[in-house]
């Protein structure tokens, strides 16, 4: 077997980026560039719009000036149900973003923008989710259908019965009592007017706030979240598109993981033509435990999962990515010294591990420092993440020359 040559971290200097600024997102361009966008958060004492969401272009080894998306008062911001930017191959930009429609805490709505000119101008924001209920909606996932429309995917709380997650077991605490109303998954798709069609529920009851993916294979996109069922067994879920219709549901791994209420704690995919490796975090067994699993069927099976990592630091809060060199995977630890996140490369197929290491030892502790996000492009390793330091969220970033 040939030696493996270990990976070197770089710096990866970010664009500027006023702090306090946290929620990233990174995802890589049809065309082969990198996209980053983040919240920027104003000080209302001083008179600053609460937040603004912005965003650069990574492309030849430089970066594009910051440009606004959009700015409000009335967002829903955390660290966990964050904004997503993606890219169509007709070179349009799509975002979106968490809208208050309530005054109780968890009554939001996803809007969705596009913009036809490179970020230049964006369209008005429109609606993704049109029920009408004062309930949580959000934990998007973006990919492209065709050329030019976005497909979305999102968590619907519509039969929840309303913006407070003791009723459905989201953030509650453990034995607490569950209305009968679940949340949901659904998708739509939009074109470039903003018109949407195909809007469906593809699973009537799923965990109430983990974080959703999808990536496209060369079968059609792959969708994945973590899953419930009425014995409060929340393991993750996998649904695949042929490009027509939707399949059925089926879970990636029998973790048997049962929990009364949700981890906040979403799984990732990477696609690479029809191979696509998901990462996820479960505590089955009481043992915190992240995993890493791998399907060459576009996601119509999945191998029994590598494990990362167990063990009562392990935070979760994973990432994926896959190209034909490798896959990558990112999560959190936590102990008494602090936060530190890691990651792991394996051959594609995941037969052998290649490397693992930490990216960076944060000074921030607990949620605020969000999640961790990695994207490929051209045999390099991309990764951003959020620390807090003294008191005020900041991005930071780092790269892996990938390429054998």
């Amino acid at each position: 077997m040939a030696a493996v040559t270990p990976v070197r971290q770089e710096a990866w200097p970010l664009p500027p980026i006023a702090a306090p600024a946290a929620q990233p997102d990174l995802v890589r361009a049809p065309d082969g560039s990198l996209l980053l966008s983040w919240i920027e958060h104003g000080d209302a004492a001083r008179g600053e719009v609460a937040h603004t969401l912005k965003f650069a272009r990574f492309s030849n080894g430089a970066w594009s000036e910051p440009r606004e998306i959009a700015r409000g008062g009335d967002w829903f911001v955390n660290w966990a149900d964050t904004p997503h930017i993606a890219a169509t191959p007709d070179g349009a930009l799509w975002a979106h973003w968490l809208r208050k429609s309530a005054k109780a805490k968890y009554a939001y709505d996803v809007v969705l923008a596009r913009s036809g000119d490179g970020g230049a101008t964006w369209s008005k924001p429109a609606p993704v989710n049109t029920d009408g209920t004062p309930t949580e909606h959000g934990f998007v996932s973006l990919w492209p259908v065709g050329e030019n429309r976005i497909g979305v995917a999102w968590l619907d709380g519509r039969n929840t019965g309303g913006g407070d997650h003791s009723a459905h077991g989201g953030h509650a605490s453990a034995g607490a009592k569950h209305e009968p109303g679940a949340m949901t998954l659904r998708t739509a798709v939009f074109d470039a007017s903003l018109a949407r069609a195909d809007e469906r529920e593809l699973d009537a009851m799923t965990c109430d706030c983990c974080q959703t993916d999808a990536a496209l294979t060369a079968r059609g996109p792959l969708l994945v979240y973590r899953g419930r069922t009425p014995t409060e067994v929340r393991d993750i879920h996998a649904v695949r598109s042929d490009g027509a219709q939707w399949q059925a549901t089926a879970r990636v791994h029998a973790d048997d993981w049962t929990m009364p209420a949700c981890p906040v704690n979403g799984p990732a995919v990477a696609t690479h033509d029809a191979n696509a490796t998901i990462a996820w975090y479960t505590a089955a067994g009481e043992t915190p435990t992240v995993k890493l699993a791998r399907s060459v069927d576009a996601g119509a099976s999945f191998a029994a999962p590598v494990v990362l990592e167990r063990g009562m630091a392990v935070q979760g809060r994973v990432d994926t990515a896959l190209d034909q060199h490798a896959a990558w995977a990112l999560w959190m630890d936590e102990d008494a010294n602090g936060q530190t996140l890691r990651f792991a490369r394996f051959a594609p197929d995941l037969s052998r591990e290649l490397q693992r290491g930490d990216v960076a030892k944060l000074q921030g502790k607990g949620r605020g420092t969000g999640m961790p996000k990695i994207a490929l492009a051209e045999g390099t390793a991309f990764v951003v993440w959020t620390d807090v330091i003294d008191g005020k969220p900041s991005l930071h970033g780092a790269r892996y020359a990938a390429a054998p």
